[in-house]
């Protein structure tokens, strides 16, 4: 499609001889978040790490009209991909407005004008961010951190920001507030790929989903339909339990 940002085909991943992916299709459209939900161990995360070149992959992936066959993991950030990894991987013993600043290292190189104005951006986000600004991003909390860890995804200007469950193991308090500032990102107009277990609150800010199970798409949909579709309740519960 002519608004697609990215463009997934026939997409296959895994570690060493253990394939985990087995020919996975999508899109995501400009300005649309786009949800992937499935129980652990379906192959959510090896998707955004298939699609940032952590891990080799086969397949199509086109990015912003770009191929990505052969470009590498910096080069993809370069483009303006962003990952916000399950583990956050923050510089604990720097402080909060230091690791803002190392997030904007992509619109440094590309001599975007005031790129340290993103800063307030990022604040106006997450007040609690400013709050604690010069405090060490290894002192914050488990919520603190997860907003830190967007908030330096979005320093970079990214085109497409990927979240791999940024509601794991939050308090549920906390867990809305992550997924009220995923629905106001949408708002901006902010493209996003979310990988999330929490198939509810997930369908609620998405677009489109996509559900994963072990590897390939059970189903897929609008949003609105698929969480109103009881089959995703019982592919979601039912493949967690096989999984557990």
């Amino acid at each position: 499609m002519a608004d697609a940002l990215l463009q997934v085909k026939n997409l296959h991943a895994g570690y060493g001889r253990a394939e985990v992916l087995t020919g996975l299709n999508f899109q995501v459209e400009r300005g649309q978040v786009v949800t992937v939900i499935g129980p652990n161990g379906a192959g959510k995360s090896t998707t955004l790490n298939a699609l940032m070149a952590v891990l080799p992959a086969r397949g199509s992936v086109v990015f912003d009209g770009t191929d990505l066959a052969e470009v590498t993991l910096e080069e993809r950030v370069m483009l303006g991909l962003a990952l916000v990894p399950e583990k956050r991987e923050l510089f604990g013993t720097m402080a909060v407005q230091d690791n803002l600043v190392l997030g904007g290292y992509r619109a440094m190189k590309q001599k975007v004008p005031n790129w340290r104005g993103q800063i307030e951006r990022v604040y106006e986000l997450f007040p609690r961010l400013k709050e604690r600004r010069a405090q060490l991003a290894g002192t914050l909390s488990g919520g603190e951190r997860q907003m830190l860890a967007v908030g330096r995804a979005l320093m970079s200007g990214p085109k497409l920001l990927m979240l791999d469950e940024p509601s794991l193991g939050l308090a549920p308090l906390v867990v809305l507030e992550i997924f009220r500032i995923i629905e106001r990102l949408r708002e901006q107009g902010v493209s996003i790929l979310l990988i999330e277990q929490n198939a509810r609150a997930a369908l609620e800010v998405a677009d489109h989903g996509y559900v994963l199970e072990t590897g390939a798409f059970a189903l897929e949909g609008p949003a609105s339909e698929l969480a109103g579709d009881p089959r995703v309740i019982e592919t979601y519960l039912g493949a967690a339990r096989k999984a557990g």
